[in-house]
């Protein structure tokens, strides 16, 4: 029995060897996911690998009558209809370890790009100009980096920053006083994080009790010299607060490289404001990635296809 899996958003190839290797299973890609051709092979798919671009919606659920499973090559499922899949009775997996040194090292890119002012810095000298006195910095060693979330890839960031000689404070309801001693963070409130952090850096997922978890108010707590980074999830940080803060001087600076709405519109109030370093959504962005996420959900989908275990789908409590 062949196995049909249909592959779009321009998933790396090499990731997929699990199945492409695998002589029972036939591996279709396909990147233009609106197309009539794409509708025709993922009726006739067991499984569909995807990333960000492809709105994985009820409709197109429907479309893949034959479906048993749908994988997202990448941490968040934003663009899958989870709850129109469990009803359908298809398997959702993502790669929730592929990308995570990725992601760290990007928000520690960040948080460094928007300390020592270094995208302003060199768009001046581009621009002709040798303005050393305009982009002074602050440093890292002896700063307090304040974790709103420490799973995986928030880890990795506190290992990073206490290289660089940075306290780490932590807020996480999730996170055990086991772990939080085996990474050398201490645990605190949200509002402790928000009082001490010099730089916050937020790696949660986008939830109805994280939505805007950055916002106003919080804002408003912060230390004037504090700078926000934010490489999780677009929503978690409210916009227009932000910018507003920004032109406000209520903190320093920051850094984004996710947005509630992306690609970012060329109306954002993002876009003027100032100390604001912005990616367009760079975290899984290196080879490695890549192919990390794609190996890690092609791996789970073939399990799944062959031996039928479905305990590695977010949704497999919803699957009976």
């Amino acid at each position: 029995m062949t196995h049909q899996v249909l592959v779009t958003d321009k998933v790396a190839l090499p990731g997929l060897h699990p199945l492409v290797e695998d002589h029972s299973f036939e591996v279709v890609s396909m990147d233009d996911s609106s197309s009539d051709e794409f509708a025709a092979a993922l009726a006739a798919a067991d499984a569909l690998i995807v990333r960000s671009a492809t709105k994985v919606t009820a409709e197109l659920i429907g479309i893949g009558t034959q479906l048993r499973a749908i994988g997202r090559a990448g941490v968040g499922v934003d663009n899958v209809d989870v709850a129109a899949a469990s009803e359908r009775g298809v398997a959702v997996f993502n790669a929730p370890g592929g990308n995570t040194i990725a992601a760290a090292e990007l928000t520690v890119a960040l948080l460094i790009a928007v300390a020592r002012k270094i995208p302003a810095a060199e768009a001046s000298l581009r621009g002709g100009k040798w303005d050393r006195a305009g982009f002074k910095g602050v440093e890292l060693l002896g700063k307090t980096l304040g974790l709103i979330g420490a799973g995986r890839i928030g880890g990795e960031v506190a290992l990073r920053c206490q290289a660089f000689g940075m306290g780490v404070v932590v807020y996480d309801p999730y996170l055990s006083e086991e772990r939080a001693d085996e990474l050398g963070v201490q645990l605190v409130t949200l509002g402790e994080v928000l009082d001490l952090g010099d730089f916050i850096s937020i790696h949660v997922p986008l939830t109805e009790e994280t939505r805007g978890i950055c916002g106003a108010d919080a804002l408003e707590r912060m230390k004037p010299t504090a700078f926000v980074v934010n490489a999780s999830r677009g929503g978690v940080v409210d916009e227009v607060a932000l910018a507003a803060a920004l032109h406000k001087g209520h903190i320093a600076g920051a850094a984004l490289d996710v947005f509630e709405e992306e690609p970012l519109p060329v109306d954002s109030p993002l876009r003027e404001a100032p100390n604001l370093v912005l990616t367009p959504h760079l975290g899984a962005s290196t080879a490695e990635a890549q192919e990390g996420v794609a190996t890690e959900v092609a791996e789970k989908i073939r399990t799944l296809l062959i031996t039928g275990d479905v305990s590695g789908a977010i949704n497999a409590r919803d699957l009976g």
